[in-house]
């Protein structure tokens, strides 16, 4: 039995995202070719991004499956926010993509759905697509009003220039 915070399970891999949420869409070229490609969905979907990003991860398996398990904290000594979620989908290679969605749960700050993705284009740009959409769940996110985006917005991007780095590390 899911205990996801919110009804619209599965949006990011579908489409459209839901009304009554903010929205994010971020988008940046990562790499060229199959290598890269490889790469980058493996640093994706083994935790390796994001961690490389400075957040700690803990999961319940060593890459996203339906139905893992994910903390993932974000902040500095005692100043941390422990976001749970659940993997409600994945993509392994299928049409030249890969990567995840997941969902938050109950001690999120935030209620809604996140994913994290390459498509190898036809030109052989590798590019990541972070697309997410959300509201504050919690007193504290509901204080940042604004500010929330701002900060989702500057964590997409760190996280496109992280895999960008890990997958020219090769």
């Amino acid at each position: 039995m899911s205990t996801l915070t919110y009804p619209e399970v599965g949006a990011t891999r579908l489409g459209p995202l839901p009304r009554g949420y903010h929205h994010l869409h971020h988008r940046s070229a990562v790499g060229r070719g199959p290598a890269d490609f490889a790469a980058a969905g493996a640093a994706i979907t083994e935790w390796r991004m994001h961690r490389a990003s400075g957040a700690r991860v803990e999961a319940s398996a060593r890459r996203a499956e339906p139905g893992g398990r994910v903390r993932v904290s974000l902040g500095l000594g005692p100043l941390r926010f422990t976001a749970p979620c659940e993997v409600i989908w994945t993509a392994y290679g299928e049409d030249g993509r890969t990567g995840f969605g997941y969902g938050t749960l109950a001690g999120h700050p935030e209620r809604g759905e996140e994913c994290f993705v390459v498509d190898l284009a036809d030109d052989g740009t590798v590019w990541f697509t972070v697309l997410a959409f959300s509201r504050p769940a919690s007193w504290y996110a509901r204080l940042g009003g604004p500010l929330v985006p701002v900060v989702q917005h500057w964590y997409a991007r760190r996280l496109g220039r992280t895999l960008r780095r890990i997958v020219a590390a090769g």
